[in-house]
C-alpha cells in the first residue's frame, strides 16, 4: 500500500508498489479519490517536516467477508493510515476510510493513533517513550504542509483482521 507516487525516486522501487505484495482491494473512486488526497498530504507534511512514519493497511472487521476473483482475495471493510513525525514537537495523526467510493472533506477521516489501535489491536510505535506516546496517539494532531524538498517517507504496511 505504499503509493507509487513516494516512490519516484527509483524506477524499480516503483514498479515494485505494483506487485500483489503491496496491493490490496480498494474501492477505486476512494483510491483515485480521497485516500489520494491523505497520500498527498503525507508529502506535503514529508516536504515540510522531513522523515514522517507512516503505517497503513487494510481492516476487516467481520469474520464474514466479501472476496474477488477466482483466488477469492479478501475485500477490506476499511483503511487505516497511521503518521508519526518526530521532528520538532512530536506530532500524530490518523486516518480511516471506509472501502466505498464516498467523497468526504480529508478531516472527516481523522482519527487518533489511540482509535486505530483500538479497532487493529496493534500498539504503532511500540518503542517510542510513555511520554510522547501519550501526546502523538491520543490527539489527532493535523499537520500543515508547504514546497520544500521532498524526503523519504518510511512505510509500513500491516494486514489487519480486526474483529468486533
Amino acid at each position: 500500500m505504499c503509493p507509487a507516487g513516494d516512490n519516484k525516486w527509483d524506477a524499480e522501487a516503483m514498479y515494485e508498489t505494483f506487485l500483489y505484495t503491496n496491493i490490496c482491494p480498494q474501492d477505486a473512486r476512494l483510491n483515485s479519490g480521497d485516500w489520494n488526497e491523505i497520500e498527498i498530504q503525507c508529502r506535503r507534511w514529508v516536504q515540510k517536516y522531513g522523515d514522517i512514519y507512516i503505517v497503513c493497511g487494510p481492516i476487516i472487521y467481520n469474520k464474514v467477508y466479501r472476496t474477488i476473483g477466482f483466488n477469492e482475495v479478501v475485500v477490506p471493510d476499511a483503511f487505516f493510515k497511521v503518521v508519526l513525525c518526530l521532528n520538532g514537537a512530536p506530532k500524530g495523526i490518523a486516518f480511516l476510510c471506509k472501502n466505498v467510493g464516498e467523497n468526504h472533506k480529508t478531516a472527516d477521516y481523522v482519527t487518533t493513533i489511540s482509535q486505530i489501535e483500538q479497532i487493529t489491536g496493534i500498539d504503532f510505535f511500540p518503542s517510542l517513550p510513555i511520554e510522547i506516546a501519550d501526546i502523538v496517539k491520543k490527539k489527532a494532531n493535523i499537520l500543515s504542509g508547504n514546497n520544500c524538498e521532498l524526503k523519504m517517507i518510511k512505510y509500513l504496511l500491516f494486514f489487519i483482521i480486526a474483529v468486533r
